[in-house]
């Protein structure tokens, strides 16, 4: 099957690379020509223009993208416009917000294009061994690119979930849980750290993925966290991210949905900007495990000019 891939970053690399190994052909276009190089070294074709890259792709062309949500988003769809046809479509598996999605599905199908929003997650492990991928849209344009979700997700990992617009909805629940999922956890080790019994939290964490009531994922992300960095010394406890988080608190306003667990997640992030604690280090770690994120730099308070 021949796809084209556009968003070639942590995330979009790795699944381009995992789309090669099953047998995909793979058409590549960035803005940045070097950061292609290694894909096209894996038997990925990459192609210098938009014009190019579709020119590379057959007739009823599936096109992934994985950009930053928002502008960039519709910058590529722009750029793509001029060289497609009614009947391609366009997945957009970044973190974009649903509203935009449901937008971009009405504006593309005034053209004949189908849109398909495609909420993923699994991180980086997710991205090169099998992703969770949720999908918005009309079951046709579903259909004819499933192939493409069944190559990039584990067994059972996707589904068609609605109209344009629910598979970002849905992706964007599943960050307000995670962070929720990333709070509670720092609160806990927080408390563990602070307790005055010395624990080694290696040991505490080996028994809580084996047989506990909180053992997954995230538990084992942390146990390969504190391997490395048994007091998370390498981290100052200060906590990125947050776009997703605050749309899923808008949209359980409009919903009149009660989100107390994710206020204070959010509201503990930003507090984390200014006084970092120990829980922001389980949570600044987590999610360099589980996505590459880096630690924001926090501003450097300037002196005080001395006074002569």
């Amino acid at each position: 099957m021949d796809i084209g891939f556009i968003g070639l970053g942590k995330m979009g690399s790795r699944m381009a690379e995992r789309l090669l190994d099953q047998g995909c052909e793979v058409v590549i276009y960035a803005r940045n020509p070097d950061s292609m190089v290694p894909l096209s070294q894996k038997g990925a074709i990459a192609a210098n223009s938009y014009q190019e890259f579709c020119s590379k792709l057959p007739s009823k062309k599936i096109i992934f993208l994985m950009v930053t949500h928002g502008k960039a988003v519709d910058e590529v769809i722009a750029g793509l416009l001029p060289f497609l046809s009614a009947g391609d479509i366009i997945v957009d598996g970044g973190n974009s917000f649903y509203k935009d999605s449901i937008r971009r599905a009405k504006q593309l199908s005034k053209k004949g294009i189908e849109f398909l929003d495609a909420g993923t997650s699994g991180g980086l492990d997710g991205a090169r061994n099998g992703a969770s991928i949720m999908v918005g849209g009309n079951d046709s344009a579903f259909r004819k690119a499933e192939p493409v979700f069944a190559a990039l997700s584990v067994p059972n990992g996707y589904a068609l979930l609605g109209p344009s617009g629910s598979g970002h909805y849905a992706k964007m629940a599943h960050n307000g849980i995670e962070y929720c999922f990333l709070q509670s956890l720092g609160e806990g080790y927080e408390l563990l750290e602070k307790s005055g019994f010395n624990y080694d939290l290696r040991q505490v964490t080996k028994v809580y993925r084996n047989g506990s009531v909180i053992r997954g994922w995230l538990v084992d992300l942390l146990a390969r966290a504190l391997e490395k960095d048994p007091k998370l010394d390498g981290f100052s406890g200060t906590v990125g991210g947050g776009s997703t988080g605050e749309w899923t608190l808008r949209s359980a306003k409009d919903a009149k949905v009660k989100m107390p667990s994710l206020q204070v997640a959010m509201k503990e992030r930003a507090r984390s900007q200014k006084t970092p604690r120990f829980n922001g280090k389980v949570v600044a770690a987590l999610r360099y495990e589980f996505g590459g994120h880096e630690e924001p730099k926090r501003p450097v308070k300037k002196k005080a000019p001395a006074k002569k």
